[in-house]
């Protein structure tokens, strides 16, 4: 097709608004994901403006909140509340996608990937599962874990690839796995009130390539950190002085990918150092720290 100097501009112009139409109607529906976020406040001090906060809707409901990077096609992280659980995955639910990035109208719910292959407009506003496919050093690598939910619904949930990284698999299976199973054990023993936790990533550059085409982000570190305010005091000290926050990270490499647990403070210096944020970031409103 072709089309003149003025009818480029005009296109130009036309796709310009529609990412401005979406990005606003994502940002609206954040507010309903306030609930999984310690007094309802999202890490502060993120200074990226290009990032989508997302509310992550399964079945008509809001399951958990999102701030991810349309270009680099992963999530930055994922904030979600702790529910007790047997640590069971189910690895027998779709694989979903997010309308919300993708269209300016429509259903805010995650859906199932079309059969038969993406559509271009998913394509163009996240991963999709051929990124994945041939991607043999890599295993889809939940922020919010199956394991950490526990109605069949809000498991489900975490199968969008929204929720996902590509983690080293050496990495993912060996260490990350077994962090986020301890963290599930503290919980349901010591853990007495709602838990938040955000989970989140580093990116150093590198991308997962596609037909020649960089497509999705391949994350350095991967970290998380919690807030349990109401806890068990009469907990065993070498799990105590981890209440009512404690935080952890790994590098997502090969070698040297052992998970070290820290204090939030210790894992907010090494994000401000690894992440574009500003000074004044945290990961929690006031620390944790109950009224």
């Amino acid at each position: 097709m072709d089309l003149s100097h003025s009818g480029i501009s005009l296109l130009l112009v036309f796709i310009a608004a529609s990412v401005s139409v979406v990005r606003a109607s994502v940002g609206e529906t954040f507010r309903e994901c306030k609930q999984f976020m310690y007094k309802g406040t999202p890490p502060a001090g993120l200074t990226d403006d290009s990032l989508l906060k997302i509310c992550q809707h399964y079945n008509n409901r809001p399951r958990f909140a999102t701030l991810y990077d349309a270009k680099k096609r992963i999530p930055v992280y994922s904030a979600y509340t702790f529910k007790k659980s047997d640590g069971e995955k189910r690895v027998n639910f779709p694989w979903m996608y997010e309308p919300q990035l993708s269209s300016m109208t429509g259903t805010n719910n995650m859906q199932p990937f079309p059969r038969g292959g993406s559509e271009v407009r998913i394509e163009e506003s996240q991963a999709v599962l051929q990124d994945y496919s041939d991607a043999i050093l890599y295993e889809r690598g939940p922020l919010n874990p199956d394991q950490h939910q526990a109605s069949p619904s809000d498991k489900a949930a975490t199968y969008t690839l929204t929720n996902i990284v590509p983690q080293v698999k050496e990495f993912y299976n060996r260490h990350w796995s077994a962090y986020v199973d301890s963290v599930r054990k503290r919980f349901n023993n010591y853990c007495n009130g709602k838990a938040y936790i955000v989970t989140g990533v580093t990116t150093s550059g590198n991308t997962i390539r596609r037909e020649n085409t960089d497509r999705v982000g391949i994350p350095k570190y991967i970290w998380s950190a919690y807030c349990c305010p109401n806890y068990d005091l009469n907990a065993p000290y070498d799990v105590r002085y981890k209440f009512p926050t404690f935080a952890a990270y790994g590098l997502n490499e090969v070698v040297n990918n052992f998970v070290t647990e820290v204090s939030p403070r210790k894992l907010e210096t090494l994000l401000k150092r690894e992440m574009n944020v500003d000074q004044d970031f945290q990961l929690f409103y006031r620390d944790c720290v109950a009224d």
